[in-house]
């Protein structure tokens, strides 16, 4: 759980680099929900039964019907989402063109870990948003019913297949690493994040320690994830 942050009780429209941060953080989390659309749409065509498939392009619509509510927050702030999106699909398109999976398993996986890993990072974020917009991230970061469908296929499958399970892991810890990579990449190209997560004189933020803590929990919580797909990570 994020540190306690007595979240700002400024609004979106007070502050013009808090409003700047809040439509850069949605559009990130918007450009990442299509982007997860995209790429489970595409996995279903590895999906080994009809059955599979369904549940997989379930998962996928899903993710595109969280999209909206955070396109009507970008335009209260007067601001286009789709323009204010374009600086978040680069770095985006080389994370999942890095990390395209060779199979159905290491879809599920990524599917699993790696969406995990950025709901989970954006959940300590919205520890520091107004109440309106900390809500409505913490809600597009809901998995569904999809969480149990993963573990349930991926520890099925190790059970028929012990060998998979090694790779499997290598393959979870892979993930972690281009996640970070990618996310320190955002940041630092996008000021306003990084003095969002840093506060301000009305507004608290993360000293070194805090965000030494936040990365610990983040990391706790992947290795929960693998472990709970029956990986050793």
């Amino acid at each position: 759980m994020a540190e306690s942050a007595g979240a700002s009780s400024l609004t979106a429209d007070a502050d013009p680099a808090y409003r700047e941060a809040v439509i850069d953080l949605l559009a990130a989390i918007s450009y990442g929900e299509i982007s997860a659309f995209e790429r489970l749409a595409e996995d279903a065509k590895l999906a080994p039964s009809l059955a599979d498939k369904v549940d997989l392009a379930t998962m996928a619509s899903a993710e595109l019907t969280k999209v909206h509510a955070l396109h009507d927050r970008i335009r209260s702030f007067g601001t286009d989402p789709f323009v204010a999106m374009a600086p978040f699909r680069e770095p985006l398109d080389a994370f999942h063109l890095h990390t395209a999976p060779a199979d159905w398993y290491e879809g599920l996986v990524k599917a699993y870990v790696g969406d995990g890993l950025a709901n989970d990072f954006y959940r300590e974020i919205a520890a520091y948003l107004d109440p309106e917009t900390r809500d409505l991230v913490v809600s597009s970061m809901e998995e569904g019913t999809h969480a149990a469908f993963v573990v349930d296929r991926v520890r099925a499958a190790i059970v028929q297949d012990p060998r998979l399970g090694g790779r499997l892991a290598l393959w979870g810890r892979r993930l972690m690493g281009e996640a970070l990579t990618q996310a320190q990449r955002v940041a630092a190209e996008r000021d306003a994040l990084t003095a969002l997560l840093a506060g301000g004189v009305d507004r608290p933020g993360l000293d070194l320690a805090a965000m030494g803590r936040m990365f610990t929990r983040l990391t706790e919580r992947h290795m929960a994830r693998m472990s709970e797909l029956g990986l050793d990570s």
